[in-house]
C-alpha cells in the first residue's frame, strides 16, 4: 500500500456525508487534508478534528456552479500547499422529473456546473503539478443510477464526469497519475435521503481506494459498497487483483 503521510488531499464537499467520511478517513491515514463547503464555518469543527489527529488541514469555501468562485479557490489552494490528491465528492441531484420527455434547462445547466464543470477545472487547475512531480491521484465521484428518466439532468452529468475520466485515462499513462471513478451506491445522506439503502460510514474504505492505487491501475469503476467491511488492506488487494484480470 502506497504511504501517503504528509501528501495533501482536497476533499469537495466535505462538510457532511461522504466527503466528511473521506476526509477523516484520509487523515487517519497521516495526509494532510483542504476541506472544501461552501461556507467555511460549514467545516471549521471537520478542520480541529481533523488537526487532532496529527495532521494539517486549512478549509476553503467555493460555490462550485460559479466558475470564478472555482477557479479562485484552485489559485488560494495552490499558493499554500501542492495537491497530490483531488477528491471530486460535491454533487448536486435535482428534484425528479414528472414531464419525462420534456427537457428541464435550467435543471440540466446548474447540474452540470456543478457535476461536470467544476470537476473539469479542478483537474485542471491541479493536474499539472501532479505532471510534474509524477505522483498524483484523482477520485470522481460518480452514481450508478441509469435508465431512471426521472433522474435524467443527474444521470446525465454522471455520464459526462465518466466519459471525462475515461478519456484522461491514456494521457497520464506514462506518469504515475491515476484517475478513477468511486461509486459511493444509494447512501443515507442529504442528498441520498432516508430511504437509502446504506449508512454513511459504509463507503469507507470504497471510496478512498483510488488514492491509494498503484501506478497503472486507472480508469477503474470503484463500487465502494463491495468493499465495506473491508480493512483498506483487503479493500487494496481485492481491487487489484480484479484489475489484474482485466488487463
Amino acid at each position: 500500500m502506497l504511504d501517503l503521510t504528509n501528501k495533501w488531499a482536497l476533499v469537495t464537499g466535505a462538510s457532511r456525508g461522504i466527503g466528511r467520511e473521506i476526509a477523516l478517513f484520509m487523515a487517519k491515514q497521516g495526509v494532510n487534508v483542504v476541506v472544501h463547503s461552501r461556507e467555511l464555518e460549514h467545516t471549521s469543527s471537520l478542520v480541529k478534528e481533523i488537526e487532532e489527529l496529527g495532521v494539517q488541514a486549512f478549509s476553503v469555501a467555493a460555490e462550485l456552479s460559479d466558475e470564478q468562485q472555482v477557479k479562485q479557490m484552485i489559485a488560494f489552494v495552490s499558493s499554500k500547499v501542492t495537491i497530490d490528491i483531488l477528491f471530486n465528492n460535491a454533487g448536486v441531484q435535482p428534484k425528479k422529473q414528472t414531464n419525462y420527455w420534456g427537457v428541464a434547462v435550467d435543471d440540466y445547466l446548474s447540474t452540470y456546473r456543478v457535476n461536470v464543470i467544476a470537476p473539469m477545472l479542478l483537474i485542471e487547475g491541479f493536474l499539472p503539478k501532479m505532471l510534474e512531480q509524477n505522483f498524483g491521484r484523482i477520485i470522481n465521484t460518480t452514481s450508478g443510477i441509469k435508465n431512471q428518466p426521472e433522474q435524467g439532468a443527474y444521470a446525465a452529468s454522471k455520464g459526462a464526469l465518466d466519459k471525462l475520466t475515461k478519456d484522461l485515462v491514456n494521457q497520464l499513462a506514462t506518469k504515475d497519475v491515476a484517475i478513477n471513478l468511486a461509486d459511493p451506491g444509494w447512501v443515507r445522506t442529504d442528498l441520498g435521503g432516508a430511504d437509502a439503502h446504506h449508512e454513511v460510514g459504509s463507503v469507507i474504505p470504497g471510496m478512498v481506494l483510488g488514492a491509494f492505487v498503484e501506478k497503472g491501475v486507472s480508469g477503474e469503476w470503484i463500487s465502494a459498497q463491495k468493499f465495506a467491511g473491508k480493512s483498506l488492506d483487503e479493500a487494496l488487494s481485492l481491487l487489484e487483483r480484479e484489475y489484474e484480470k482485466k488487463q
